[in-house]
């Protein structure tokens, strides 16, 4: 798939989920198969005032192609922004309509956007002008409210003012991530434009991601809630698209040897302070599926050192001595 002059080469991307795919879970996702990563979103208005934790989310990962994705409802200071993001050198900068969280809505951000199209399109047009000859994209949800189905004429306005490739979610902002993920509106919105289309929602196996290719003629998944803890799944779904064997699951102890690996990056990029304490979430994430899977996630609550962690891979293997990953 190629967006303007970028070539991505594979099946499966990371999702920008906010304070979840920092650049920890980035580096194992392409580790294991992930084709293309996009950073958390980033306010566009702290970007303008200079705020240290907007311009520390900009900072571009090594591995590419590789997105940063912008929010804002101000055309104006998206400009800036993308002008600014676009000068870190980043393969493409994404822009997030459809974001569903109330302190992004309320601000007439993220996907309340999409009640207002014509804003929209300022918006994204402003992105454009911003970036300076890097593509700029867009990820939409199905519409705001629960009934709402605006996605095919969110995509056409988007791909009029620039946008290089549109992602879709097929739930609304009111749907938030339930019920099932709606595969005729990315469907619509591929048949509608001519740019690239990436599906996005309910991704949690190989066979998932192959019903959405036959089902919506994307050009490409974005995983979200599906790879965590389990970045598997991204070599899954490439040897499923390829016509190969699905590889092994991994032992339990491969299992939490990349768990290891990935709390390891988020303390060389976060410092122990902040790393350990974020790591609760990224260690509960690994024990999904385990024998004994509740006990070991209120543990995860208690890690402020390896000690914890250690104990909390102790307790996993003992209660888990026939791995039921591989059964």
């Amino acid at each position: 798939m190629k967006i303007a002059a970028i070539t991505i080469d594979g099946y499966a991307a990371l999702a920008p989920m906010a304070g979840v795919a920092d650049r920890a879970v980035r580096e194992i996702a392409r580790a294991h198969g992930a084709c293309y990563t996009v950073g958390e979103m980033t306010s566009a208005k702290g970007i303008c005032q200079h705020s240290k934790k907007s311009e520390e989310l900009l900072r571009p990962d090594d591995a590419r192609p590789y997105a940063v994705q912008l929010f804002g409802e101000d055309p104006d200071s998206m400009r800036e922004a993308a002008r600014y993001a676009a000068s870190l050198g980043p393969d493409i900068i994404d822009l997030n309509f459809g974001c569903p969280a109330p302190k992004i809505t309320g601000g007439g951000a993220g996907s309340a956007l999409l009640r207002d199209l014509p804003r929209a399109g300022a918006v994204a047009r402003a992105a454009v002008e911003g970036a300076g000859g890097i593509p700029v994209t867009a990820k939409i949800r199905r519409g705001y409210d629960a009934g709402e189905d605006v996605a095919v004429e969110a995509a056409l306005r988007l791909e009029a003012e620039g946008i290089s490739a549109i992602t879709v979610h097929g739930r609304t902002r009111a749907q938030m991530y339930a019920p099932p993920v709606d595969l005729g509106c990315i469907a619509r919105v591929k048949a509608a434009v001519s740019v690239p289309v990436i599906g996005n929602g309910d991704i949690f196996t190989a066979d998932d991601a192959a019903r959405m290719f036959e089902e919506t003629g994307v050009d490409l998944v974005m995983i979200g809630r599906g790879a965590l803890g389990n970045p598997w799944l991204f070599s899954e779904i490439n040897a499923r698209m390829r016509g190969e064997p699905l590889p092994p699951r991994p032992s339990l102890q491969e299992r939490l040897a990349v768990m290891r690996r990935e709390i390891a990056l988020l303390l060389d990029d976060k410092g122990e302070r902040v790393g350990f304490r974020e790591a609760r979430k990224h260690v509960a994430w690994y024990m999904t599926g385990l024998r004994g899977a509740a006990s070991l996630r209120r543990l995860c609550g208690e890690i402020s050192g390896w000690e914890q962690i250690d104990e909390i891979c102790r307790q996993a293997a003992a209660a888990n001595p026939s791995d039921p990953l591989t059964e």
